[in-house]
């Protein structure tokens, strides 16, 4: 089954149907191309056209008569922290993302993926980081382009980039 779009979510949409669930850890939900298995063993090809387009919780990706597939976001252990001020926010969630690793804002909490290098520099720079398992939903989207810091010119990525575009003839 190929799925190009999603067609709504359980969220706004609640149903009697039975519902068959696609497994995605949180890293796969913006992959545009991939092959699945739900946990009844349907085969799924997710082929979005759109760039920036997102699987979310719940998202709907079949629906007929009797039947539903939808996406459920995997639980995976993460850093959490809740910042006591707004200055504390901005400058977790600044350094967080100077590293550029996903960032995610849910219920008043910065979450990232866990890393112990990353625990451990949250909690020398004086955070109160904590380890939790929990879902991953709320990925703050980034506009950064590929950049080179300070003198050091343009990027390694937009030097491969020139170099693998098509000349002018």
């Amino acid at each position: 089954m190929i799925i190009n779009q999603t067609i709504g979510n359980l969220a706004e949409n609640p149903s009697a149907k039975h519902i068959d669930y696609l497994d995605l850890e949180w890293f796969e939900t913006t992959k545009r191309i991939q092959r699945k298995k739900t946990r009844l063993g349907t085969d799924i090809a997710i082929k979005f056209l759109r760039e920036g387009q997102r699987l979310r919780e719940g998202d709907i990706l079949f629906e007929d008569e009797e039947n539903i597939i939808a996406v459920n976001v995997l639980e995976t252990e993460a850093i959490m922290m809740s910042p006591d001020s707004l200055l504390e926010m901005g400058t977790v969630c600044y350094e967080i993302g100077n590293k550029h690793i996903p960032l995610f804002i849910q219920e008043d909490k910065v979450l990232l993926p866990f890393e112990m290098p990353m625990f451990r520099w949250l909690e020398a720079s004086g955070f109160k980081p904590e380890k939790q398992t929990v879902k991953l939903l709320n990925l703050l989207k980034s506009n950064v382009e590929p950049h080179g810091h300070g003198s050091l010119g343009s990027s390694i990525f937009n030097k491969i980039l020139k170099m693998a575009a098509p000349k002018d003839e």
